[in-house]
């Protein structure tokens, strides 16, 4: 299919591509590093805030993706009617202005609502950070764009926990929403100093509800769209599928407990390398067909793991080598096929891409828990679970890939 040129509109506004991707993953990287540069502060939020019921500083965690959940669903319309940066910009003083909260917070709940309300500021960014590489490129020069970010949410989540470390042997838990705050200043004086608006004021669509309506009605009622969204669900499920066991499989079933956040930040340090791949080959290959054959790789490496997990013809010693080995395809299958897969479903959505983003985000994550949750629970000592789930997903996913087009 003929990319679209609608970039070529307003080449003026777009800056030299190096810069455009270090300011976008800048901006992505802070959403994934607020998850988890978390982890590290639980025990001591827990120990001050909630010493009766340590369990409680887990919802940290839970209510930002929930309150990030929850922003998705609006940030993509906004910024459809009132520009990309305006929106992006409305999203980082919420986040900012939350983070002052948590800094100051001296009850759980306190701490619990500015989370909250934290990742409701972080979905501007993180929805119209898409629509707004939308407006600017198509295709697979959107791809390669979308593939380099997406690269982010692999390496950020394996290097944050350490810096968040390091923030709070220096001020404590609070240091880590000082770290928050400095970051979203950063991203938003880089986005507003740098980055023209991408979408001109005539393309604007009112935020009044028939128009809304009208087109989230567009997007949902796209065969094209809506199986880039169930093929990036299968994705995100398998994905989450083994973030969810990761802990148990180190720690339990491979006796690599201690050194587990090594071992994972390695995984995802590797599997990062699928993103700049993807990057430099999608012009030569297109979206589609490096999308379908990632997943014809996953499924035949999961087959061959599920082999060797039934059969126990491993010796002891490469059990746990075998496994990492997988784990690493796991996420590198992700960052060769989500960049394309968003590209994909945004390719005939410029007129819309905010709605677009958002719909196809809050469907995808939400619908890859419904995937991923059961399989955390059905953890039984072995890697059977997450390996059965991942060739399921994959193979599906191939399935699928046969009626996408590039």
């Amino acid at each position: 299919m003929t990319q679209t040129t609608d970039f070529m509109q307003a080449p003026e506004q777009r800056l030299p591509m190096p810069e455009f991707i270090s300011m976008l993953a800048f901006l992505f990287a802070i959403i994934a590093f607020s998850i988890d540069a978390m982890l590290p502060a639980l025990p001591q939020i827990a120990r001050e805030l909630t010493p009766d019921n340590v369990n409680r500083a887990q919802l940290i965690l839970s209510v930002f993706v929930a309150g990030m959940g929850c922003g998705t669903l609006f940030a993509g319309p906004i910024s459809d009617s009132i520009g990309r940066k305006a929106t992006i910009t409305i999203g980082f003083v919420i986040y900012a202005a939350a983070s002052v909260v948590a800094i100051f917070s001296s009850s759980i709940e306190v701490l619990l609502v500015a989370r909250f309300i934290q990742g409701i500021g972080a979905s501007g960014p993180r929805i119209v950070g898409l629509a707004l590489v939308r407006d600017l490129y198509a295709g697979r020069d959107m791809a390669r764009i979308t593939s380099i970010v997406m690269m982010v949410f692999i390496i950020v989540p394996a290097l944050a926990p350490s810096i968040g470390a390091g923030m709070i042997s220096l001020a404590g838990w609070h240091g880590v929403f000082y770290g928050f705050l400095i970051f979203a200043l950063i991203g938003c004086t880089w986005l507003n100093l740098r980055q023209a608006e991408t979408l001109p004021v005539q393309k604007r669509r009112p935020l009044k509800i028939r128009p809304v309506l009208a087109a989230a009605s567009e997007v949902l009622h796209d065969r094209h769209v809506m199986l880039c969204t169930l093929i990036l669900t299968l994705g995100f499920g398998q994905m989450f599928g083994l973030l969810s066991s990761a802990q148990q499989l180190f720690g339990e079933a491979y006796a690599k407990g201690d050194a587990f956040p090594t071992w994972f930040a390695a995984m995802a340090l590797l599997a990062g390398s699928g993103s700049i791949l993807n990057a430099k080959f999608v012009s030569r290959f297109g979206m589609r067909r490096i999308a379908k054959w990632a997943y014809i790789m996953q499924t035949v490496v999961s087959f061959s793991m599920l082999i060797l997990l039934t059969t126990d013809v491993l010796p002891e010693t490469l059990r746990f080598p075998a496994f990492f080995i997988w784990a690493v395809s796991v996420f590198f299958m992700a960052g060769v096929t989500f960049g394309n897969l968003n590209a994909l479903a945004l390719q005939r959505m410029g007129h819309i891409a905010g709605m677009a983003a958002s719909i196809v985000a809050a469907i995808s994550t939400v619908s890859a828990t419904l995937i991923a949750s059961p399989v955390g629970l059905l953890y039984n000592g072995t890697a059977i679970p997450v390996v059965s789930a991942t060739l399921i997903c994959s193979g599906l996913a191939w399935f699928l890939m046969r009626y996408l087009t590039d």
